[in-house]
């Protein structure tokens, strides 16, 4: 299809905006989430969190809508595992280091 001029017809955006027909704004990517995770909790889940954040915004401006909500699910999955484990090695320390009080002072009244 040509318009009155001879020149092609493209679908999309008529601004010239990439021609993607993307319903609404993207998906939250996540990424403040996968970046505190990755500070404060667990390192490489995090990381895998910040790569899948990342992502979302590129899938997105390519025409990608369901791409884009996979992988601004799995951010949000990695941030959560991220948080999860953070939270469980914390409390294996306090454990760890309860139980070796606990020990320490066992082992000193037996003297």
């Amino acid at each position: 299809m040509t318009d009155n001029q001879g020149l092609p017809n493209y679908s999309g955006d008529p601004q010239g905006g990439g021609g993607f027909n993307n319903p609404g704004p993207p998906p939250n990517n996540n990424l403040v989430w996968a970046i505190l995770t990755t500070i404060l909790c667990c390192l490489p889940f995090g990381i895998v969190a910040i790569v899948k954040s990342t992502q979302v915004n590129t899938l997105w401006a390519q025409g990608q809508p369901a791409a884009a909500q996979e992988a601004a699910d799995a951010a949000k999955k990695w941030s959560i595992i991220a948080a999860i484990a953070g939270v469980v090695v914390a409390i294996l320390y306090v454990i760890f280091f309860v139980v070796l009080g606990v020990f320490a002072t066992d082992v000193n009244n037996y003297r």
